[in-house]
C-alpha cells in the first residue's frame, strides 16, 4: 500500500487494455459526435462531474482490509478524462494545499488514469436475499492447491514466522492462515493498476444505501495511495492490486501500508509487492495493534436457547466485549471449557440448509475481523492454518 508520485518527475505514459476494440470505436464515434458537448468530458458512473470548472471542493473516511481477489486477466480500461470532474479539480486541490503535490504533476497523473467498469460491477454487494453457506466458503480455502503451497512457504519462512510471533505473539498458522487466502502466497496479487481502481471507486461508486461514505473511504485510500507512492519513491501508475486497491502480499490496503507495514527483513524498506518476509511482519503487526492477545484462544462452538434474547447478542461489534454470564443470561450454552477470565463475542456461520453454527470469538478473532469484516473470512483463515499445521506433520 505504498508508492509515491513523484511532483517534478514526468510520469509515464498509460499502457491499457486493447481487448474491447469494436466498443472502443463506438465509443470513439460516439465522442465525435457530441464532440459540440461538454457532456463527453465526463463519464456517466460520476454524480458530480463539470463541464470545465473553476469551483474546487472535497474530503475524507477510514480505512481498511479489502473485500476478496482480483481477476487473473488485466481489466479492461476505457477513458474518463478525470482532470475535467469537478469532484477531481477538489482532490488536486486538497492534495496540494495539505501535502504539497504540484498541481500539473496530479493533472497529469489523472490524465493518465482510467474509469473501470469491472470494478465498479466487482464491488457491487450480492443481490438480496443470497444465502451463505459457510460450508462453500471454507472449501474454496482449504483445498489441496494452498494446503501444499502453504507448507511450502511455510517450509521456506519458518525462522522469519518464528520471529514474528515472537515479536508481535501472532502465530505462524495465523500470518500463513491470512497469506493463504489473501493471494495463495503471492500467486494472485491482483492485476488492476490502483490508481485506476481507487479512482473509480472515489468518484464513481456505484449508486447504493451507503455510497456516500463508501466514495468517502477510497478517496482516503487513493489519497494514502498517493503519500506512500511520493514516501516510498515509485511511480503511483506501478502499483498493481485487488480491484478495491489492496496491495502486494497480504493485500494492504494503501493507508494500512503507511500505518502498520514494517521492514521485516532488514533491507530499509517495506515492499509489500515482492518481499514475503515483509509481509510476515506487516500482517504480525496489523493484528497486534488490532488487539491480538499472546496465547489467547480464539474461537469455541456453542449452542443456542430457542425464545432466549441471544440474537440481539450477534454483531454488535467487532470487538469481545461480553462475560460468560451475560451469555449465559442470554440463552447461550456456553461449554464448561471456556475459560471464564475471557470476554467474548457471539457470531454466526449461516450454512445454507444446514443448521446455523454459533460461535464464541476471543479478541484474537476480532482481530482478524479487522483485517477483513467478516466472521467467514477470519473462521477461514483459522481453519486454513490449522489445516496446514496439519499437513506439515504428514
Amino acid at each position: 500500500m505504498l508508492y509515491t508520485l513523484r511532483a517534478s518527475c514526468r510520469l509515464p505514459a498509460t499502457v491499457t487494455s486493447m481487448k474491447k476494440i469494436p466498443a472502443l470505436l463506438i465509443q470513439a464515434l460516439a465522442v465525435a459526435m457530441l464532440a459540440a458537448s461538454p457532456a463527453h468530458a465526463t463519464h456517466p458512473s460520476s454524480s458530480k462531474k463539470k463541464p470545465i470548472a473553476k469551483s474546487r471542493s472535497a474530503k475524507v473516511k477510514p480505512a481498511q482490509k479489502s473485500r476478496s481477489k482480483s481477476k487473473a486477466t488485466i481489466p479492461a480500461a476505457e477513458f474518463a478524462n478525470f482532470t475535467q470532474w469537478q469532484a477531481v479539480d477538489g482532490f488536486i486541490d486538497e492534495m496540494c494545499r495539505d501535502h504539497g503535490f504540484e498541481r500539473e504533476a496530479l493533472r497529469s497523473l489523472f490524465g493518465q488514469i482510467h474509469y473501470l467498469d469491472s470494478v465498479v460491477k466487482l464491488i457491487n454487494p450480492p443481490p438480496v436475499g443470497t444465502v451463505k453457506n459457510w460450508s462453500v466458503y471454507r472449501a474454496r480455502f482449504i483445498e489441496p492447491r494452498r494446503l501444499n503451497a502453504g507448507t511450502k512457504f511455510w517450509n521456506r519462512y519458518t525462522v522469519e514466522l518464528e520471529r514474528a510471533q515472537q515479536e508481535f505473539g501472532v502465530p505462524a498458522e495465523i500470518i500463513v492462515g491470512v497469506l493463504g487466502v489473501e493471494t495463495m502466497y503471492g500467486q494472485a496479487a491482483g492485476k488492476f493498476r490502483v490508481v485506476d481502481s481507487l479512482t473509480t471507486l472515489a468518484f464513481a461508486y456505484p449508486e447504493t444505501p451507503n455510497r456516500e461514505p463508501r466514495m468517502a473511504y477510497f478517496r482516503n485510500e487513493l489519497k494514502q495511495a498517493l503519500l506512500y507512492a511520493r514516501e516510498s519513491n515509485v511511480d503511483s501508475l506501478s502499483l498493481h492490486g485487488s480491484f478495491a486497491g489492496a496491495i502486494g502480499w497480504p493485500q494492504f490496503m494503501p493507508g494500512s501500508i503507511r500505518r502498520y507495514a514494517v521492514d521485516f527483513d532488514g533491507d530499509g524498506k517495506i515492499d509489500l509487492r515482492n518481499s514475503a518476509v515483509d509481509a510476515i511482519g506487516s500482517i504480525a503487526s496489523f493484528l497486534s495493534q488490532h488487539g491480538w492477545q499472546r496465547d489467547q484462544p480464539l474461537v469455541f462452538p456453542v449452542r443456542v436457547t430457542a425464545d432466549m434474547p441471544w440474537p440481539s447478542l450477534i454483531g454488535r461489534s467487532l470487538e469481545a466485549k461480553l462475560s460468560r454470564e451475560e451469555l449465559q443470561v442470554a440463552g447461550v450454552i456456553v461449554p464448561d471449557e471456556v475459560p471464564a477470565s475471557h470476554p467474548y463475542g457471539l457470531f454466526d456461520l449461516e450454512d445454507g440448509s444446514q443448521p446455523t453454527r454459533y460461535l464464541l470469538g476471543t479478541q484474537n478473532f476480532f482481530a482478524i475481523t479487522h483485517y477483513n469484516r467478516s466472521y467467514y473470512y477470519a473462521m477461514a483463515v483459522i481453519e486454513l492454518g490449522q489445516a496446514i499445521s496439519r499437513h506439515r506433520l504428514r
